[in-house]
């Protein structure tokens, strides 16, 4: 299987100070700072790339498991909301999937999100966050 690699730099102090996160693809290099993370800063945050990665591995996994019923998904959308609490802790994550799935009725479909969002590789490498929410919703 394929090893991903990341890497990022912190220079100075905590509130002070700032870093760079990148992506070893190239795809992505952007800064942080105590502002991105804890305020409204411009820059990004761990937080926010952790939701991005959980997004895309529960849709792709979803994906998965549609194609393994014999259903040919059109369109798979996941949003993930982090919530960074006191500690700080990642205390919850909200996960909002949108799909569009030709033939499957609601209840399977419930089903299978559920199934993905516990197998999915990204959600059991977070089973330490308190709570991981999901709302699925098929579209016409």
């Amino acid at each position: 299987m394929a090893v991903r690699k990341s890497e990022a730099v912190w220079e100075g102090t905590l509130k002070e100070g700032g870093g760079t996160m990148k992506l070893a693809s190239g795809l992505y290099e952007g800064p942080y700072t105590w502002s991105s993370r804890f305020e409204e800063g411009k820059g990004t945050n761990p937080e926010e790339l952790i939701g991005a990665a959980h997004a895309g591995c529960f849709s792709m996994f979803l994906s998965s498991m549609l194609t393994q019923k014999g259903y040919r998904p059109v369109r798979i959308h996941t949003s993930a909301a982090v919530h960074l609490g006191a500690g700080p802790l990642i205390n919850k994550i909200e996960l909002v999937c949108t799909a569009q799935v030709p033939g499957i009725e609601d209840a399977e479909f419930q089903d299978l999100a559920a199934q993905a969002k516990a197998g999915c590789p990204v959600s059991k490498a977070l089973a330490a966050v308190p709570e991981i929410t999901l709302s699925a919703q098929l579209e016409k």
